[in-house]
C-alpha cells in the first residue's frame, strides 16, 4: 500500500482521508443491491467533514445508472473497470477507452484452443451500451440488469469496452487463471464477482481509473481509502493508501488488505467510516 503520514480516525487536525472509494455490487450494495440508511448517513458524515466520496465499480455507465439515481450519486465514478470515468449528476462521459476487438477475437481464440467452447458477453462502448450476451452466457447477479441475447458473430460489431467469458468446466479463478497464462500478452484479465471473468483493455484496472478521477478531484493515492470485496478490486488496495476488504472478501482481496470490516450485508462500509470520521 502506498504509505501515508495521517493517522486514521484521531480526534482533530487533518481529515482522515480525503478520498472515500468504494466498490459497489458487495461493498456499498447489501445483497439486496440497496444501500442502508446506516452506510447513507456515514458517507454524508464523512463528506460534511470534508472528505469526497467516489464510487468506482465494474459495472458499465449504463449499469450503473440506475443505482446512481436511485441513491442520489451525483458526483464522478469509476465505471467499466476502469475504462470510464463518468460524471452522474451530468450523465456524461469524461473518459472511455475500448478493447482492441482484434485483440480480443485473437484472445478468444487462444483460449478456446485451450478449453473449449466458452460463454461470452460484450459490453458496448458509451453511456447507453449494452451488454450482448452470446449462447449460454447467463449472468449471475443483478437479476434485473438487461442484456441482449445475439449470435456469436455479432458480438464485436461495435467498439466494447470489455468481455464477460465462462466456461462450464472450469471455475472463475481458473478460467481467469488459463486466460493470464494464453492470452495475457493480449489482454487484461480480472474476476469481479461470481460468474463474472472479464477481459480488459490490456493495463486497465480499476486503480488506472481511479488515478485518473482523483486527479480531477485534486486529491493524492496517499489521500484515500478504499473498499472493495473481490479480486478486481486488488489493483485499487495497491494504489489507495488504506484498503479495507469486506468480510464476504473473496480470498485473494483479503490477502492484501490493510483492513477487514463486516460484511456488506452488516454495513462494513458504515463500521468504519463511523470509527474515522466521528471526531474528524
Amino acid at each position: 500500500m502506498s504509505s501515508t503520514s495521517h493517522s486514521p480516525g484521531s480526534p482533530g487536525g487533518d481529515l482522515p482521508y480525503r478520498l472515500v472509494a468504494t466498490d459497489l455490487d458487495g461493498t456499498l450494495l447489501s445483497s439486496a443491491e440497496t444501500v442502508s440508511e446506516r452506510t447513507r448517513a456515514a458517507l454524508a458524515t464523512a463528506t460534511a467533514a470534508g472528505a469526497q466520496h467516489i464510487i468506482v465499480t465494474g459495472r458499465s455507465a449504463a449499469w450503473a445508472r440506475p443505482v446512481f439515481d436511485e441513491i442520489g450519486y451525483r458526483g464522478i465514478a469509476v465505471c467499466g473497470q476502469g475504462a470510464q470515468v463518468y460524471h452522474a449528476g451530468e450523465h456524461r462521459l469524461l473518459t472511455s477507452l475500448t478493447l482492441d476487438r482484434r485483440l480480443a477475437a485473437v484472445a478468444i481464440a487462444k483460449i478456446e484452443a485451450e478449453t473449449g467452447q466458452l460463454a461470452i458477453a460484450a459490453n458496448q462502448d458509451g453511456l447507453e451500451g449494452q451488454v450482448l450476451a452470446g449462447p449460454g452466457y447467463e449472468l449471475l447477479i443483478g437479476s434485473d440488469l438487461p442484456v441482449v441475447r445475439v449470435e456469436p458473430d455479432e458480438l464485436l460489431l461495435s467498439a466494447v469496452s470489455k468481455l464477460y467469458v465462462q466456461h462450464r468446466g472450469l471455475g472463475d479463478d481458473g478460467l481467469a487463471e488459463v486466460v493470464r497464462r494464453v492470452a495475457g500478452d493480449l489482454v487484461g484479465v480480472t474476476v469481479a464477482g461470481p460468474g463474472i471473468v472479464e477481459l480488459l483493455p490490456l493495463g486497465l484496472s480499476k486503480a488506472t481509473g481511479l488515478a485518473v478521477a482523483a486527479r480531477r478531484l485534486g486529491v493524492r493515492a496517499a489521500d484515500t481509502i478504499a473498499f472493495g470485496d473481490m479480486p478486481n478490486d486488488v489493483p485499487m488496495f495497491a494504489w489507495a493508501a488504506h484498503g479495507v476488504a469486506m468480510a464476504n472478501a473473496h480470498e485473494q482481496l483479503l490477502a492484501v488488505a490493510d483492513e477487514v470490516t463486516v460484511s456488506n450485508d452488516e454495513d462494513g462500509v458504515a463500521a468504519v467510516l463511523e470509527r474515522l470520521f466521528t471526531y474528524a
